[in-house]
C-alpha cells in the first residue's frame, strides 16, 4: 500500500500579515519538496472541508461558529497577537482539518498504510474554545477523535514540535482513552508543557528538553520516555503532530536537531504503530520556519512514512 499525500493551493493562499512566520511560502516549500522523484510513488489527494460534525468532535459549536462568522471577506481578522485570518484562511482551516479526517477514512479503509497532510494553518495550539499561536481547529486531536468512529477506542497523537501543542494536551486531559506525548523546548511558547503535567487518567506524557539540545538527548527523550508510555497506552491509532521548527536553522526555536532526527523519530512511531496498532498511522504539518530545513525536514518525514 501507499502513502497517501493531501494538499491544496488554497494552503499556500490563507492570509496573514507582511513579514509574518507562518506564510504561505512554508507551504509551496514543503510541496515543492515532495514533488522530487524519490515521492513519485505517493498517491496525492484533495483534502475535503471539513463538515460542523467533525469539527466539533473536539471544538464545540459556540466556539466553531465563532471562528466561521468572523472569518473575514476581505483584509485581515485577528484573533490574538499573532493568529491572523484573511478571505482565503477559513476554506484553508477547514480543509486542514477535513484531509485529516479524510486520511484517517483511507487508513482504516485500507486504501493506504499512512499519509501526511500537508496543510497550513497548523493547529495543535488550538484549544478547544481558543484560537491561538497561528491555529485555528486542532486537526491532529480531531483527526484522532474522528478515528473512533471506525471502532479504533485508545487514540494518541504524537508531537515533535519545538512549542508545545497545547491545545492537543487540553483536548485529551480529561479523556482516559486518549494520549497525547510532545518533546520540546522549555522554556519556551505557550509555556506549557511541563514533565509533571500528566493529565487526569495519566495520559499525557512531556518531555522538555532545554536550549541547545541536540538528537541525542532528543532521541533518548523518545526512547526512554516517551514511546514507552506510548507503547503502555496500547493505542488503535496514531496521529502525528510534525513540526519541524526543533531543527537547528529554525528562527523561532533553540534545539538543533536535524532532518535526520524527524525521520528517527517518524520511523520509531511507525514501529510502535505496527506494534500496537496494525500499522495505522496518520501525520499533519504544524510548525517549521526556516524553508530549506522545513523542505528538507518534511521530505526525510515522508520518506520514513513511505519506509515505514
Amino acid at each position: 500500500m501507499t502513502t497517501l499525500l493531501f494538499t491544496h493551493p488554497v494552503f499556500s493562499r490563507h492570509e496573514v500579515p507582511p513579514g509574518h512566520v507562518e506564510h504561505g511560502g512554508r507551504y509551496d516549500a514543503v510541496e515543492a519538496a515532495l514533488c522530487h522523484d524519490d515521492f513519485a510513488h505517493l498517491e496525492k489527494r484533495t483534502p475535503p472541508i471539513a463538515t460542523a460534525d467533525e469539527i466539533e468532535r473536539v471544538h464545540p459549536e459556540a466556539y466553531r461558529r465563532v471562528v466561521e462568522e468572523n472569518a473575514p471577506t476581505e483584509g485581515l481578522a485577528q484573533f490574538d497577537a499573532d493568529t491572523f485570518m484573511g478571505p482565503s484562511s477559513l476554506e484553508a482551516a477547514l480543509r486542514a482539518a477535513g484531509g485529516a479526517v479524510a486520511a484517517v477514512d483511507a487508513v482504516f479503509a485500507g486504501e493506504a498504510k499512512n499519509a501526511f497532510v500537508a496543510a497550513r494553518p497548523p493547529g495543535h495550539h488550538a484549544e478547544p474554545e481558543r484560537a491561538m499561536g497561528f491555529c485555528f481547529f486542532n486537526s491532529a486531536a480531531i483527526a484522532a477523535i474522528h478515528a473512533r468512529e471506525h471502532g479504533a477506542k485508545r487514540v494518541a497523537v504524537l508531537d515533535f514540535d519545538v512549542h508545545h501543542g497545547n491545545g492537543t494536551e487540553a483536548a485529551f486531559w480529561h479523556d482516559e482513552n486518549a494520549f497525547y506525548a510532545s518533546s520540546h523546548e522549555w522554556p519556551q511558547y505557550p509555556g506549557t508543557g511541563r514533565d509533571t503535567d500528566r493529565g487526569a487518567f495519566d495520559n499525557i506524557a512531556n518531555a522538555p528538553l532545554p536550549g541547545g539540545t541536540g538528537g541525542e538527548e532528543f532521541r533518548r527523550a523518545w526512547g526512554e520516555r516517551l514511546l514507552p508510555a506510548l507503547s503502555e497506552f496500547d493505542p488503535d491509532f496514531i496521529v502525528i503532530s510534525a513540526g519541524f521548527d526543533a531543527h537547528r536553522a529554525d528562527p523561532l526555536g533553540g534545539l538543533n536537531l536535524t532532518e535526520a532526527d524527524f525521520a528517527w523519530a517518524t520511523a520509531e512511531i511507525a514501529g510502535v504503530a505496527r506494534d500496537k496498532a496494525g500499522g495505522r498511522l496518520i501525520s499533519v504539518l504544524e510548525g517549521g520556519y526556516d524553508l530549506k530545513a522545513l523542505a528538507a525536514s518534511a521530505a526525510a518525514h515522508v520518506k520514513s512514512l513511505m519506509s515505514a
